[in-house]
């Protein structure tokens, strides 16, 4: 059983909706996936010990989720990009680290996507229904912008991915 893209964006969702109480359809719709895609992505994360079962419900396991995303994500799900499209911006383009990194001439990397309101280099998106799932979530699409900046950012995006996603982990365990 290996892990797949979508493993982790169910793994992000449940960070974005903090510790509040989910159901596997309502992830399901939330996400733009089958009930059997997030229940397969459920058992995976737990096989694969980024999860574990609490009370009768699956919660991400924050210290291995973690050291998943420092270390291993761009290995295992690495960026794939492309030419010029219309999206979602992603990585440096988008909150929280548009605020941060001063724009520069080099295009916005994107998620294609046809709703999307932005023009620049194209950027797979960790799974095909991240871009519907952001729009619906904000907390979500920092969360996807963040593990983009690890999977495909330079040195700087990188660092300040990894910071970002780090304090996020810390404050979703402490239940703030």
């Amino acid at each position: 059983m290996a892990l797949k893209p979508q493993d982790v964006l169910v793994l992000l969702k449940l960070i974005a909706i903090q510790k509040k109480e989910w159901s596997y359809n309502g992830l399901a719709v939330e996400l733009g996936m089958s009930p059997s895609e997030v229940h397969g992505a459920g058992q995976r994360a737990l096989a694969a010990q980024l999860a574990v079962k609490r009370a009768g419900s699956m919660v991400p396991n924050v210290r291995n989720l973690e050291e998943f995303l420092v270390h291993g994500i761009r290995y295992a799900f690495f960026p794939e990009w492309g030419g010029l499209a219309r999206g979602m911006p992603t990585l440096f383009g988008a909150s929280p680290l548009a605020e941060r990194i001063v724009p520069s001439a080099e295009p916005v990397p994107v998620w294609p996507d046809p709703e999307g309101e932005a023009y620049g280099s194209s950027f797979m998106p960790l799974y095909k229904s991240a871009p519907k799932a952001a729009r619906a979530d904000a907390a979500l699409y920092e969360l996807l912008v963040l593990v983009d900046a690890i999977r495909g950012g330079k040195a700087r995006e990188r660092n300040m991915g990894v910071k970002e996603i780090q304090g996020r982990l810390a404050r979703y365990e402490k239940g703030e």
